[in-house]
């Protein structure tokens, strides 16, 4: 089987893991510091924090811009949508915040804005956007929606861009998380960028900075001189830092990350060429303005259960990836119409397109697309 997803781990990185281990010190330190300067050189923004997961850096995330709003009966709401991994819509709920489903875009299977910009309402606490395969919402006219709701309601919702998919991504020439919103990154096991598990998240304010900084460790300064002088908690945080063996781990896997990139977009590039117009198959849009990360590679397929026996065939993993959030049981009471989603849901697949993937294998995936299911 030519595997969907697999872990870009660089030859460097048991060797990193067992300096940190043979050191004595384990815990979050200067590999963390070191591996946070890194991030933020490639970045592009200063204000990088890292986390033990992505999950938890959404979670921390709505505390820090709607903390507190979902308490004692307050009918809070963030806008979201059902086509992403479960910890994006579970951060909210861990915040308790309701859910409002905001229906996708068919080309792009990101959120629908406009379908968005109708649900802005005075309850509105946050706007989650999730970059899905690595391909950046249109965040100008994102921007041009909140501009919007500003004027209308008098405030203007903080933006929460789940980046897990879309390390390396860019819109309008510049990386993600230097648009002024908060974005959160995942290096979780098989994401282009790993640190065996973790995330990170990148704030466009010092204040949220300085917030997230204390509060991803219980609320306590680390800087401060716990046994002599211990400060004061003036707001409760988590238990959501990074330690040095995971960082030491991503520091090892970012000086190779670029290649893996450059191979993911490689691998797409040859199966925009090799796959336009075939019949039944629909690729999602390619905009000039953006570069995806292509962590995932989605097309639209007709009878996706034959497509799906095909590729099995012909020893290639496919899969959707991700089911909709919103028809789980847990979250039923915020159930909405969502006609987009309903139509093009069933259709979603994705093929191997990461670095792993060979020049040999990715003629085959084509090949066999090609003949049709």
């Amino acid at each position: 089987m030519i595997p969907l997803f697999g872990v870009a781990m660089s030859p460097a990185a048991p060797a990193a893991a067992a300096e940190v281990l043979g050191s004595g010190r384990i815990g979050q330190g200067a590999k963390v510091d070191e591996f946070e300067a890194a991030l933020a050189a490639r970045i592009g923004n200063p204000r990088v924090a890292t986390l033990n997961s992505a999950t938890a850096g959404l979670q921390l995330a709505l505390h820090l811009v709607a903390g507190g709003t979902g308490d004692d009966g307050d009918d809070g709401e963030v806008l979201s949508t059902p086509l992403t991994m479960e910890a994006t819509n579970w951060a909210i709920l861990a915040n308790r915040l309701r859910i409002r489903w905001v229906d996708i875009d068919p080309a792009t299977l990101n959120v629908d804005l406009d379908d968005l910009a109708r649900k802005i309402s005075p309850r509105t606490r946050a706007v989650m956007v999730v970059h899905f395969a690595g391909y950046a919402v249109d965040l100008d006219r994102l921007g041009q929606i909140l501009d919007e709701a500003e004027a209308r309601f008098g405030f203007r919702p903080v933006v929460i861009e789940d980046s897990a998919h879309a390390w390396g991504a860019t819109y309008r020439g510049r990386p993600l998380g230097t648009h002024g919103n908060v974005s959160v990154f995942s290096f979780q096991a098989i994401k282009h960028l790993t640190s065996g598990d973790g995330g990170a998240i990148v704030l466009p304010t010092d204040e949220l900075y300085r917030r997230a900084r204390l509060l991803r460790w219980f609320g306590i300064d680390r800087t401060a001189d716990r046994l002599r002088n211990p400060p004061d908690v003036p707001e409760w945080g988590f238990k959501f830092h990074m330690n040095d063996i995971n960082a030491a781990v991503g520091l090892a896997n970012l000086a190779g990350v670029d290649e893996v990139l450059a191979r993911h977009r490689d691998n797409a590039a040859f199966y925009d060429r090799e796959l336009a117009g075939t019949p039944g198959l629909e690729l999602t849009e390619r905009a000039g303005d953006r570069e995806s990360s292509f962590w995932i590679y989605p097309m639209k397929v007709e009878d996706r259960e034959s497509f799906m026996k095909r590729m099995d065939d012909a020893g290639i993993m496919v899969s959707n990836v991700h089911e909709r959030n919103d028809l789980h049981t847990c979250v039923r009471e915020y159930a909405a119409l969502l006609p987009n989603l309903e139509r093009v849901a069933p259709q979603i697949v994705c093929v191997p397109v990461g670095s792993w993937v060979t020049d040999e294998q990715r003629e085959h995936i084509a090949a066999s697309i090609k003949k049709g299911w």
